[in-house]
């Protein structure tokens, strides 16, 4: 019997494209459940769209001189076109700056504030004086009182993913000027999450202790345990849904307060343009709410959301929330803002027609019990030894030998032997091994069943050998080209979750797109025949390319240049020291110099004992390069020496000058050097 779901996946932040980490911690898994919940004959309403307000906004904007419009503009189009090209198929993607939605979230606030569902209290808050402000989140950083990550934000520490309020920051700075932010007063509305903390332990931490993901599950509890306290919906700023209230002019609606109602407000969207009644989609207890996200957005999608819905009342709650961990890239965080990231938009240039071989090395090793690890390297022996190895080498086999030996038509199988019959029997088992794993969420594994059944297909011609058999049994050929072909039907049904675009190409190479010829997820178990004696195929098409290594130097190239930029971009420089008189700067005595000696200094970590020759003399400096150079590589390196600077001794070693050096971003130390071979030692620089 067919049930109704309702499958929203987290709405993307508009200030920056999609890339693989939220492809991998969301819209990838989300679309394998949705497209799944489809071909089993659900009734299926895919949700998202852009979340369009926030404050990282508004400091994109100032800083690129436009409106925030300007900027959710380009991104929303950006975004809509990725994921349409990737081939994420939501029913509907809407945006948080759409009339329906500002109205559908002004009426959900009101709806509460009606039913005094808020507190109001006038509270102080961080206010910078200089740009006349308050600073809501992303406005202030300063030191996480939790973890002691002294970048973090004022609403959320992205280093320990802790969530907190702008007054709990050590040592608060302004985002805009860099001052000190004083505090000052001002009205705003709370969700008395501590009201909803019994409700919340008897749902979630009794409810779903067996059936959600323990990640999620541990998260919530440990935010329980804590105690709830009461959680603003409203925030001083002018770029957001206003508050629907007399009194609040200059205070908008909280971004996490509006953005799940986005996912309302899309399905009213979407039921509008289809012509269906979007309530039960919300409100019928036999409607399966399910949201995908990343694990940065539990506490939200599991507590604050869900006593959002249970404070309105005519709401269903979510069946589960299989929250993703992170995926990191090349063995580092993923950073938008550092370019640390594989942008989806240039992939799908880099990689045309290619979607799937993505699609496929990020379920593989999908984060969803920890953080994993993106490479290049896995990408392109996840694409050449599985999807071109594997899947794409049987298919290729089978579509070859049919068209040779029978110019595509399908034979008529004669007697089935016994490998045939447990063939035939292992096919029709995969539907439902497969339907488990998906409908438990785990995606790593439900593809690698996808790849066993391929597998399975290329051990079955392997074994069989129908190129030799054929020189002495024809029959027997038949039956085992018959066999293998229901084996490449059950796999143009079962890999469309998964690989969509390899499906749809597959479904037209076998020639089984027509309805007559369809095959259905649940058909692949029930049916005796996927693809009949006397069906005509068509000819052999490469389902996967080869990705040789080049290909991927390019893409290791590509981050490699963004971290440099990156540095070059945030390269910090000191500022100028006091200024002296030219006379002071002739004290110095600099010249040029030849390491002729180095040792490492006992028991120090940073020292190197060097003997230079600085023309005048041959002196002992000891000098703290040893993190940054062995004694063997700085041998015979010219140097640049400060020889008037008096003695000191260090550990027991008098040094008897300075070797002038300067520093990367990353902390390596570099040699300030003359280069000109013509210099000797002991002349002036000056």
């Amino acid at each position: 019997m067919s049930k109704r779901y309702t499958i929203t996946a987290a709405l993307p932040y508009t200030n920056g494209p999609i890339h693989i980490g939220h492809l991998a911690g969301v819209y990838v898994p989300a679309d394998i459940y949705a497209r799944f919940m489809r071909l089993t004959g659900n009734d299926v309403a895919f949700i998202c769209g852009s979340d369009e307000h926030g404050v990282p906004i508004t400091i994109k904007a100032k800083k690129e001189g436009v409106t925030p419009q300007d900027i959710v503009d380009k991104y929303h189009a950006i975004i809509k076109q990725s994921f349409e090209d990737f081939g994420i198929t939501f029913d509907n993607y809407s945006r948080t700056s759409a009339k329906i939605h500002h109205d559908t979230a002004s009426e959900f606030f009101t709806t509460l504030y009606d039913k005094n569902e808020f507190v109001e209290e006038i509270t102080e808050q961080l206010y910078d004086e200089e740009a006349n402000q308050f600073l809501a989140d992303r406005f202030v950083v300063g030191t996480c009182p939790k973890c002691g990550f002294e970048e973090s934000y004022g609403d959320q520490c992205e280093n320990c993913g802790t969530s907190h309020n702008a007054t709990d920051l050590i040592n608060p700075k302004s985002a805009i000027t860099g001052n000190v932010p004083t505090l000052k007063q001002t009205k705003h509305w709370f969700l008395p999450l501590n009201k909803h903390e019994e409700f919340l332990k008897e749902w979630i931490l009794k409810g779903h202790k067996k059936d959600w993901k323990p990640n999620v599950y541990g998260q919530v509890k440990s935010w329980i345990d804590d105690g709830l306290r009461p959680r603003a919906v409203t925030r001083d700023l002018d770029w957001g849904i206003p508050v629907p209230l007399e009194g609040a002019e200059g205070k908008v609606l909280y971004v996490w307060f509006d953005a799940p109602i986005g996912y309302i407000s899309s399905t009213k969207e979407w039921a509008a343009r289809v012509g269906k009644d979007w309530e039960p989609y919300w409100k019928d207890k036999d409607t399966k709410l399910v949201h995908f996200i990343g694990k940065d957005n539990i506490v939200f999608h599991c507590i604050i959301f869900p006593a959002m819905l249970k404070a309105e009342g005519s709401y269903i709650l979510p069946d589960n929330v299989p929250a993703n961990e992170f995926l990191n890239l090349e063995g580092k965080k993923l950073s938008t803002s550092k370019n640390w990231a594989v942008w989806l938009p240039e992939y799908l240039e880099d990689f045309p027609n290619q979607q799937d071989v993505l699609r496929y090395a990020l379920t593989a090793n999908a984060p969803e019990s920890k953080d994993n690890d993106f490479t290049w390297k896995d990408f392109q022996a996840r694409n050449n030894n599985e999807l071109v190895a594997i899947f794409g080498n049987f298919i290729n086999r089978v579509v070859v030998l049919t068209n040779k030996y029978y110019e595509g038509i399908i034979p008529e199988p004669t007697d089935f032997s016994e490998i045939d019959q447990e063939t035939l029997a292992a096919i029709k088992a995969y539907p439902n091994v497969i339907s488990s794993s998906i409908e438990r969420y785990r995606f790593r594994e439900a593809g690698q069943e996808l790849m066993n059944l391929a597998r399975l297909g290329n051990k079955y011609l392997a074994d069989e050998e129908p190129w030799k058999v054929i020189k002495v049994d024809e029959a027997r050929t038949k039956t085992i080209m018959y066999v293998a072909l229901q084996i490449a039907s059950a796999l143009a049904t079962l890999s469309e979750p998964f690989l969509p675009f390899t499906s749809d190409k597959l479904k037209g190479i076998l020639n089984s797109k027509s309805s007559e010829n369809q095959t259905s997820w649940d058909e692949v178990s029930t049916k005796e025949i996927l693809l009949p004696a006397g069906h005509k195929i068509g000819k052999a098409e490469l389902l996967f390319s080869k990705i040789e290594d080049e290909e991927i130097q390019k893409q290791l190239d590509k981050l490699e240049a963004s971290k440099k930029a990156n540095e070059i971009a945030n390269a910090v420089v000191e500022p100028q020291k006091e200024t002296i008189a030219f006379e002071d700067f002739t004290k110095l005595d600099i010249r040029v110099g030849t390491i002729l000696e180095a040792e490492k200094m006992p028991k120090a970590k940073k020292l190197l004992v060097l003997k230079v020759d600085t023309g005048i003399d041959v002196r002992t400096i000891v000098s703290g390069i040893a993190e940054s150079f062995t004694a063997e590589e700085v041998v015979g390196k010219k140097v640049t020496v400060l020889v008037n600077l008096a003695p000191r001794a260090l550990r027991g070693v008098e040094s008897q000058g300075m070797i002038l050096m300067t520093e990367t971003p990353d902390g390596k130390l570099v040699f300030v050097n003359p280069d000109d071979a013509n210099v000797s030692n002991g002349l002036h620089i000056s």
